[in-house]
């Protein structure tokens, strides 16, 4: 088994990550909260159950300080293909989803990898 680059350790709070429109997002506005950052994909086989249980969670907590903070990723057998914005309305409109999903990830470039 090969070892990845080690990443540097930051706080998740000391970075900038553009929401699904392209505009920054400061993630230290989230500080003091619980968070859950989780990939998704709008064509998984787990999509329905996933983005349905998400959206259960963040109701049930948010006004406990809990923020879900979701990225698509269509890194992972290209479940997610459409755009960053497309995601977000899949997400909002089949789900419900009032959590903030992000510009899609690049899970590769976020470890230094080409």
């Amino acid at each position: 088994m090969g070892a990845s680059k080690s990443v540097p350790q930051k706080s998740i709070h000391e970075f900038t990550v553009k929401d699904s429109k392209g505009k920054n997002v400061d993630l230290s506005i989230y500080k003091g909260k619980v968070l859950l950052v989780v990939n998704v994909a709008s064509k998984c086989g787990f999509t329905s159950t996933n983005y349905t249980q998400l959206t259960q969670l963040y109701n049930e907590y948010k006004d406990k300080g809990f923020e879900v903070l979701a990225f698509p990723c269509n890194q992972f057998l290209k479940q997610e293909p459409g755009t960053s914005e497309q995601a977000q309305e899949f997400a909002c409109t089949r789900f419900s989803a009032e959590y903030p999903i992000f510009q899609k990830a690049d899970i590769q470039k976020a470890l230094g990898e080409n």
